[in-house]
């Protein structure tokens, strides 16, 4: 009939006609799956039927590791943990244009011996097809001492400007400094400029003279260690 014995107020009669009987609930909660029978009475005996409802629940991640910076060499763990209904599928890759499809395909990622070229970001991605797949980053720095890739000696006429270029890459940025034979240069030595940037540092000479030529050395270091490249400036 028309009564409605349920007291919870998210289930709604929807219909009773002689050949539909339905309700429906509002709002379904994981707590609402289950088997639901459907008994009708007739006058020898109830006639019934049994429905298995499955509630889905997007995939959520509950728990990733934080950010992490690390020596060349060493050891990385990262977790994902997600939820969802049903079970959902972790999967890690390395946003790099270098790296194929995925890592792992799993809760955690084991990196042993991790170099520089696998710093960056590690996307974890969490799918059960319910809904569209949740991601989330996880941002790996990979520490290395300094390495001078570019040190050119340079010729230059008396007179004229000068510069000698130092180029190194380091996590954390190098610190550099400059020396003529042994002698340290100064910031802001009289015709002299140093210019230092995060991945080079540039000597000029606003105006060569014949003092000036010969051997200079560029010294670059950060806390895991130096490393240093001669280069002549000649006439």
């Amino acid at each position: 009939g028309n009564d409605k014995w349920c007291l919870d107020p998210r289930v709604v009669l929807l219909a009773n006609t002689k050949t539909q009987y339905s309700i429906q609930i509002q709002d379904v909660d994981v707590y609402d799956e289950g088997p639901y029978t459907c008994s009708v009475q007739t006058d020898n005996h109830p006639k019934t039927s049994r429905v298995h409802l499955i509630v889905q629940v997007s995939p959520k991640i509950t728990e990733i590791s934080s950010d992490i910076s690390i020596n060349e060499g060493g050891n990385v763990s990262l977790t994902c943990i997600a939820t969802g209904r049903p079970d959902p599928t972790i999967t890690w890759r390395h946003i790099s244009p270098k790296a194929v499809g995925f890592i792992s395909e799993d809760e955690y990622l084991e990196i042993t011996g991790i170099t520089r070229e696998q710093s960056g970001e590690y996307e974890c991605s969490a799918s059960n097809d319910v809904a569209a797949p949740v991601v989330q980053r996880v941002k790996v720095t990979v520490n290395y001492p300094p390495y001078i890739s570019d040190a050119k000696s340079t010729g230059v006429p008396v007179g004229q400007k000068g510069i000698l270029l130092c180029e190194a890459s380091a996590v954390p940025s190098a610190d550099f400094q400059w020396y003529k034979d042994d002698k340290r240069l100064a910031e802001g030595q009289k015709g002299l400029k140093v210019e230092n940037k995060a991945f080079f540092s540039r000597l000029t000479f606003f105006n060569v003279s014949e003092q000036d030529y010969g051997n200079y050395t560029c010294v670059a270091s950060n806390q895991l260690g130096n490393t240093n490249a001669s280069m002549i400036l000649y006439g």
